[in-house]
């Protein structure tokens, strides 16, 4: 199956025994959010089926999934095709986010755990060596997982689970075009996991809303022109 959104690369290996429609729900987002199948394209499900080495149902069911979530649609005569995602409900995923994500931090401050704690630490450990050599390709993913963590560290399901779904989009929109940002981001993380070693609820909330601004600022400014790509693509 395919990996984590980290730049397009060779086709996913085979796997042997079932496959479940989660998992090649995963797979096709993946390579939706990093550009594999890009808006408008249509996909096929004996060409998926092909790609990531599964029967046919499994596909049909991840399609529905991703229609559901709003990454692909259904078309008469045209099947299904990525969805396109334009401005106005890109903002509308921005402002979720910026109302969503500092509660869950200021919560997380309070509750996280030496473990999540740890899990946020390693994640920056490997975004700085990505960083360092040159590796932008794997900051989306990693980026994805590090807001992901942060909102378990909540200690609310709920609120989890909305961020989770919601990370998915928000990485869809900021691979699509956008400045380089990437290590005042994760130097804004750096910050965010102080804020949580210190068991600082209002810093952590603070912090969370103004990386949050900054990112939409950039998403804002971007360019518009093909270099702003995935590689660029860091929140």
């Amino acid at each position: 199956m395919a990996a984590g959104p980290s730049g397009v690369g060779p086709e996913p290996p085979r796997r042997a025994g079932k496959v479940s429609a989660s998992e090649v729900s995963r797979a096709i987002r993946d390579d939706i959010i990093r550009g594999v199948h890009p808006p408008g394209s249509r996909l096929a499900e004996e060409a998926l089926s092909a790609r990531y080495g599964v029967s046919r149902v499994p596909v049909r069911e991840a399609l529905r999934t991703l229609e559901a979530e709003g990454f692909v649609r259904s078309r008469p005569y045209a099947g299904v095709v990525v969805a396109e995602l334009d401005d106005a409900e890109a903002e509308d995923l921005l402002e979720i986010r910026a109302r969503l994500e500092p509660l869950g931090a200021g919560r997380a401050a309070a509750r996280r755990t030496p473990e999540q704690l740890g899990r946020l630490k390693e994640l920056l450990l490997l975004a700085e060596d990505a960083l360092t050599a040159g590796r932008l390709a794997e900051l989306a993913r990693l980026n994805s997982r590090f807001h992901e963590v942060l909102a378990q560290a909540s200690g609310s399901q709920t609120l989890s689970q909305l961020v989770t779904q919601l990370s998915w989009k928000i990485a869809w929109v900021y691979a699509i075009e956008l400045p380089r940002r990437a290590e005042d981001s994760w130097r804004e993380h750096a910050e965010i996991v102080q804020a949580l070693e210190a068991a600082d609820p209002e810093r952590a909330s603070a912090v969370v809303a103004r990386h949050i601004s900054q990112a939409q600022k950039a998403y804002r400014r971007r360019d518009t022109g093909p270099a702003a790509r995935v590689e660029d693509s860091e929140t």
